[in-house]
């Protein structure tokens, strides 16, 4: 397979939910729209459009398409209402363009009728209502990213918040969880796919070693137990140290010395 042909441009993206009510090719079509709706500067009426001829949809966005793919799902979008289309805004009547603009309340309304509007109703060219809503459609894919960061960033810091208190309580630091070092630092072997629990063996581990240390005691820091050079030794480590506890926490058997004779077994 050429690798090439794996994703490294923009995807196209579409809602399964969205699929089984209006067809798979039209919910390619009117997401498109909904993302080009969003970056468009061609305004009019309070409503934001998209001018396109059909060549010009599958030049600029469906080209694996033929024109009369995308003119029968256009128009079956115009049909059932989830599209409003005009020509009237054209300048030019030999203009073969057309403005289009999701009808937002018919993509809310499992009934068809009017979602709240955030205000008055706009009235398009040809005479249709529609509501000016356009805030709850599946976001494109760039916003969606944007979001998916901003949900990531905040567990990230709890976590970071988290790992950075244990390690002020066991060591008797006062580190920041705000610091960018620190951050950088426990977020890298995050994505590595480490664990809370096993930071906080790291810091056990150490604070053992080290917090009677003058010396040593000053490396009871995020950047020297996180580090990824220390991490996975210090881990080990801790792990080694377990062992050995549980080792010395065994019981012996009775160790026999065969030259006092048989009086060893009455005082065991």
């Amino acid at each position: 397979m050429n690798p090439n042909l794996l994703i490294s441009e923009p995807p196209l993206q579409v809602l399964p939910s969205l699929a089984m009510q209006v067809g798979l090719n039209e919910a390619i079509l009117l997401q498109q729209l909904h993302f080009r709706s969003l970056i468009s500067n061609k305004e009019k009426d309070g409503h934001k459009w998209v001018v396109r001829t059909y060549p010009d949809w599958k030049e600029k966005e469906f080209p694996f398409w033929s024109v009369d793919t995308i003119k029968r799902a256009m128009r079956k979008l115009e049909k059932e209402g989830y599209v409003i289309s005009t020509s009237t805004h054209n300048k030019m009547k030999m203009d073969k363009s057309k403005w289009y603009r999701v009808n937002y309340s018919k993509c809310y309304s499992p009934t068809g009728q009017n979602a709240p509007s955030n205000g008055a109703e706009c009235t398009d060219g040809e005479g249709q209502d529609a509501s000016c809503d356009q805030g709850k459609m599946h976001l494109a894919i760039t916003k969606e990213i944007k979001s998916t960061k901003k949900y990531k960033v905040e567990n990230d810091l709890d976590t970071v918040s988290e790992i950075i208190n244990y390690l002020n309580g066991q060591a008797g630091k006062s580190f920041k969880e705000t610091s960018k070092t620190s951050r950088r630092f426990i977020n890298a072997r995050l994505s590595e796919g480490y664990t809370v629990d096993q930071f906080k063996a790291v810091i056990d581990v150490k604070v053992k070693q080290w917090s009677n240390d003058a010396y040593w005691n000053a490396y009871l820091r995020p950047s020297t137990l996180f580090s990824p050079k220390n991490f996975e030794n210090y881990l080990n480590e801790n792990q080694q140290s377990n062992k050995q506890t549980v080792r010395a926490d065994q019981p012996r058997a009775p160790q026999l010395d065969f030259g006092k004779g048989e009086e060893q077994w009455e005082s065991n």
